[in-house]
Order: C-alpha cells, then sequence, then structure tokens
C-alpha cells in the first residue's frame, strides 16, 4: 500500500484548480469591446468589425481552457495523492492557465499576425505539454494507457498549429479544433474500459 503520509491530497489542489480555470476563464471576455468604445450608434459592419476576431479567439481559448478543465479533473481522480515535485508541476500548469487571458487578447486583436499566432498556440502547445506529462506521471509512466495517448495528441497537433502560424495564421486554428475531440475521446475509452484495468469504477 503506497505510503501517504508524505504526499498531498490533491483535493486541496482541485479547489485551487476550479479557482484557476473559473478566473482565466472569465477574464477570456475582458479584451471584448465596450459599448463606451462606440462613439456613436454602431452599424451591422462595424459591430462585426469590432467584434467578429476577438470572439474567435473568446471561443477558441474557453473550449480549450473547458478541455484542459475537465482533463485535469480526470487526473486529479485518478492520483488523488501526490509528491512535492508533482503538486510544483501542477501549479505550474495552473500558471499556464492563467496567462491564457493575455494571449487570447493578444491573439484576437492581432489573429493574422505570425509572431502573434505563433506565440499564442505556443501557449497553447505548452499548456498540453504539461497536461501530458501530469498524465504521464499519474498513470505510473504507462505509455499504453489510452488516457496518456489521448494527452499526447494536443501538443502533437499543437506543433501543427505552431509549424501553420508560423506560415499562414489562418489556418493554425484548425488543428487545435481537432484537439478538442482528443481528451474526450479517451474519456469514452478510459470509462469503457475501467472494469478491465480496475475493480472500481473510474
Amino acid at each position: 500500500m503506497t505510503d501517504q503520509s508524505n504526499l498531498f491530497e490533491m483535493r486541496r489542489l482541485e479547489q485551487l484548480s476550479n479557482t484557476v480555470f473559473g478566473v482565466a476563464m472569465t477574464l477570456l471576455a475582458y479584451d471584448l469591446p465596450r459599448g463606451a468604445s462606440f462613439a456613436t450608434a454602431p452599424s451591422w459592419s462595424t459591430l462585426a468589425d469590432a467584434y467578429l476576431r476577438p470572439l474567435i479567439a473568446l471561443a477558441l481559448s474557453f473550449m480549450i481552457a473547458g478541455v484542459f478543465w475537465i482533463s485535469h479533473h480526470r487526473r486529479l481522480q485518478r492520483a488523488p495523492y501526490a509528491s512535492r515535485a508533482v503538486v510544483t508541476l501542477n501549479l505550474l500548469f495552473l500558471m499556464s492557465i492563467v496567462a491564457l487571458p493575455a494571449t487570447n487578447g493578444l491573439y484576437g486583436a492581432h489573429r493574422l499576425n505570425s509572431p502573434v499566432a505563433t506565440l499564442y498556440f505556443g501557449h497553447m502547445t505548452l499548456i498540453a505539454a504539461l497536461n501530458m506529462l501530469l498524465w504521464f506521471i499519474a498513470l505510473g509512466r504507462d505509455v499504453s494507457n489510452r488516457a496518456l495517448q489521448a494527452a499526447v495528441i494536443p501538443v502533437v497537433l499543437g506543433l501543427a498549429a505552431v509549424a501553420l502560424a508560423a506560415v499562414d495564421p489562418a489556418l493554425a486554428p484548425y488543428p487545435m479544433l481537432l484537439a478538442f475531440a482528443a481528451p474526450l475521446i479517451g474519456w469514452r475509452r478510459s470509462k469503457d474500459a475501467a472494469p478491465a484495468e480496475t475493480p472500481g469504477a473510474n
């Protein structure tokens, strides 16, 4: 049986992570234009020019953050106790989430700028890589586990998005849209395989 006397109870980290994700996902809307920014009543074309790009960035970032929130909580359920090093790594993961509104605002304002798009999708890839590493640790370094394999997919697609951002920023979001399905597929497969992997429910 694992000695839990020197381990951190991840339930406490889960409470912090809910706050971090909630605040970060709320702040994604901070850069949307306010009514006071229009000198006169705007037309439909003016509204489209003002809101389209930031809303695209908001929707993309919100969905990505939501998927990683689901993955994060599934991972904490798998490993309810962790060492200090793993807790520190989880805090780095949460810090990468905290920074999301900053890169989201930049991307919303300059979506077709190559350096900005590269920075934004590089940030997304960093989040995915930290999530993948934490899954690797939580699953006992079992590279054959389907949950870990699902966590690898957003990293690969994120790297593809970064490469596209350097060449054609307009194409960069499409690989990340595919990345949304990976954690959900992993969750579905782990639910299906739960009786064979463990005596209890996942």
